[in-house]
Parts: structure tokens; sequence; C-alpha cells
């Protein structure tokens, strides 16, 4: 009888001990898998506002040219990743670059944030706190896009933006393990530089 009970307690230990081993590879199993997902790249897509008009010079909209780049910015953005899209949206207080990103804004059911344009550092920090893993897109201006991807430590070699240039989209991807990756793609109407002057 004492038999048949020892062996009967030594079956329910075993039983105990693989549940508790079953217990602890799964919370590892689910600790890992949150900690990959939140480590996970985050991509920054940023722009320049679309053509601007020319009044009023103050804060001028957007040009009829500025609308149809924008309807290219979002046909491209509006499914850039074939799971969700673009998952935020940053502008600055002007409102040549709020109308660039409403439509996008309107098509993914997705509020548009306000920064400040003068400070590129602060913005960064917070999209990189608050949307790690990611897909962001920041409107700034000329002289704002290479100093906010130079700060990201991107490339420190982003050529100016000239004053009728805005068919620059730079992706950059910044992973959790390994060197942040910058690409650069044109859209809309292409850019062309005004043709060299003769040396006279």
């Amino acid at each position: 009888m004492r038999k048949v009970s020892s062996e009967n307690d030594q079956k329910r230990r075993r039983r105990r001990r693989r549940i508790q081993v079953i217990v602890i590879y799964t919370a590892i199993a689910i600790g890992l898998a949150w900690f990959f997902e939140s480590q996970a790249t985050t991509t920054m897509i940023f722009i320049r506002h679309a053509d601007t008009a020319a009044v009023p010079a103050g804060d001028p909209g957007l040009s009829e040219a500025g609308r149809q780049r924008v309807a290219e910015l979002t046909r491209q953005l509006a499914d850039a990743d074939v799971v969700a899209g673009v998952d935020a949206i940053y502008v600055t207080q002007y409102r040549r670059t709020q109308e660039t990103a409403q439509p996008l804004a309107d098509a993914l059911d997705l509020p548009v944030n306000r920064y400040d344009a003068a400070d590129t550092e602060e913005i960064l920090e917070t999209i990189l706190k608050r949307h790690k893993g990611k897909i962001i897109l920041v409107v700034g201006h000329s002289n704002t896009v290479p100093e906010l991807i130079a700060n990201l430590g991107a490339s420190k070699k982003v050529p100016p933006i000239a004053e009728d240039e805005y068919d620059n989209i730079y992706v950059i991807a910044i992973p959790w393990f390994g060197k942040t990756k910058t690409i650069r793609l044109r859209y809309g109407e292409p850019y062309r530089p005004p043709a060299l002057l003769p040396a006279t």
C-alpha cells in the first residue's frame, strides 16, 4: 500500500515538474517575442513639403503643382507597408507641410501631429520613444530635412535641397541592432536643376 502511494506521489511530482518547465519555457518564449517585437526596425520617411503657392508670402499653402505632387505621394504611401502602412504622421506648424500630409492622413484615418520646425532634436526623441518599430512620415522643409536626417545619425551627406526642389523621399531604417540605413527616392514631377551658365 505504501509502495503504491509512494509511486503516486512520484508521478504527481514528475507531472508538477513538467508543468513548471512548460510554464517557464512559455514565459521565456513570450518574453523573447515581446522583446524582439519592441526592438523591431523603425522606419522614418522624410520629405520636404510639396510645391508652394506664391502667396501669401508668410505662410503659403500648396500650388496646383504641389497638390498634384501630394496626390502622387498619397498614392505611394497609402499602402507603403503591405500589412499596415504609415503608422504616424508629423508636420511642422506651417500650412504647406500640413497640406502636404493631410490627404495621406485622411486616407489612413490618422491624426496629424505637429512639431516645432526649429527643434529637430526634440521631435526625433519623441518619435523614437513613441513609435519604436513603426513607420513614420515626417514632413519638413528644405533646411530642416537634412538636419533631421543628420541628427538621427543616418547620413551627414544629404545634399542641400534647392529652393525649387520638392521630389525627394528619404527612407531611414533604424534597426534595433546594427547600422542605420538611408535611401533616397524621387516622386512626382522631377526636379530639373538650372543649366550651368557657360563660362565667359
